[in-house]
């Protein structure tokens, strides 16, 4: 019960651009979630953009804001989703936020071998603004980039 006042009393700290950044997130999360689990990944990459081109990595200081917010929005709807809300659904749920927004942004694929199981390949997903990485930014340095839609 103190978890959910903690949650009502926070909802209603933020501002009302914030409070619609974070549903607009979490319902992308949902569609984001379904897509992977139902669609063939081809038709969903073609929502996604130009496949193996990167977007320009400059962007307006004044855009700048803006993408962090969709970032935070993002990565903090993950956290109150009743499903499971991984890197590929957040990095999907912020590309199309970019999109929706004409924000240049690439959305990254990338794998590495598994360090429990070497016979096994691990998968990580992470969008990049400008200079900035909006989703799936711890370790994906790791990661060697196998696509990459813009």
């Amino acid at each position: 019960m103190v978890s959910l006042k903690k949650t009502y009393a926070k909802w209603h700290r933020r501002s009302r651009t914030e409070r619609m950044m974070l549903l607009e997130a979490f319902l992308l999360l949902a569609l984001a979630r379904m897509g992977v689990l139902i669609l063939p990944f081809r038709w969903l990459a073609k929502s996604l953009g130009d496949h193996m081109t990167e977007a320009d990595a400059s962007i307006q200081p004044a855009d700048l804001q803006l993408a962090r917010m969709i970032g935070w929005a993002v990565r903090s709807a993950a956290n109150y989703t009743p499903w499971e809300s991984v890197c590929l659904p957040q990095a999907v749920a912020a590309k199309w936020m970019l999109k929706r927004r004409s924000f240049p942004g690439t959305l990254y694929l990338g794998v590495m071998k598994d360090e429990t199981k070497p016979e096994k390949l691990a998968a990580h997903a992470w969008v990049r603004c400008g200079q900035l990485i909006l989703t799936g930014a711890k370790g994906h340095r790791q990661y060697t980039v196998v696509s990459t839609f813009s």
